[in-house]
């Protein structure tokens, strides 16, 4: 399928939305720390306290968790840059750890350089220990890549690991979305919204929201987008949805195939 340089521009940007949900940074700190835990909600770290983890992290440089410690407070700065650096460290002094290499592909997808990471996540997922996290994230770099068919084979990979994964979920509806099948989209963010968590995950249901609006069905949008939530993020999911759907030819663009 060949894209317009506006699809593209959209495409890209729903799959910075969809990924958001499994790319979470670890905010745990020590050797063994879990990379691909699923991030604290504590306050972002200070400048003293987040060079206080790279000085730890200086005096331990093989230490993959002291690293991803430092890696995260850089980004809660919004260093993103410094933080892609250590993280390219960090995977270099751990070149078997494929937990280390799939966070590190994952990061570079969400800061758009997928043409970067496919080869650290393409090795990770080849791994014998691969688990969803690292075929949800080569998904992501594939879609980023306007590879679809891929993305969505990684998205199969992932859910046949983690049946019924949020993340993964959204992932694989907004994959769908950004190809143009909207029907699929759909489907698939109605089947995450009926599993039991789903509230846990608001942008499940912004993402139904949208696509529902993106079918030019745009009464049941608004009020898929308020329904049953708490009034703070009602508003938020309006303010997303009213942004999305304001966007011109944004309907046209996702529902056309060609």
């Amino acid at each position: 399928m060949l894209l317009s340089p506006r699809h593209r521009r959209l495409a890209v940007a729903l799959m910075m939305m969809a990924s958001s949900l499994s790319l979470a940074a670890c905010q745990r700190s020590g050797s063994g720390a879990d990379p691909m835990a699923t991030g604290s909600t504590s306050a972002a770290p200070s400048f003293q306290q987040t060079a206080k983890l790279g000085d730890k992290w200086k005096a331990d440089p093989t230490n993959a968790g002291k690293g991803i410690a430092y890696a995260n407070g850089l980004e809660a700065l919004g260093q993103t840059d410094q933080q892609l650096q250590v993280l390219q460290q960090v995977s270099q002094s751990n070149p078997k750890d494929t937990k280390v290499a799939s966070y590190y592909g994952k990061k570079l997808v969400q800061a758009g350089r997928a043409s970067d990471a496919l080869p650290i996540l393409e090795a990770a997922a080849a791994a014998p220990d691969a688990d969803y996290r690292v075929h949800s994230a080569l998904g992501s770099a594939y879609d980023q890549q306007q590879l679809f068919d891929k993305a969505q084979g990684e998205y199969q990979k992932a859910l046949a690991l983690k049946p019924n994964d949020l993340s993964v979920l959204n992932n694989m509806a907004m994959s769908y979305a950004v190809q143009g099948d909207l029907k699929k989209a759909e489907a698939t963010l109605r089947q995450a919204q009926a599993l039991p968590n789903s509230q846990s995950q608001p942008r499940i249901q912004q993402n139904l929201a949208l696509v529902v609006g993106l079918q030019g069905r745009f009464d049941e949008a608004r009020k898929i987008a308020s329904e049953d939530l708490p009034q703070d993020q009602i508003d938020a999911n309006m303010d997303y949805l009213q942004k999305m759907l304001s966007q011109p030819n944004t309907w046209q663009q996702l529902s056309s195939k060609g």
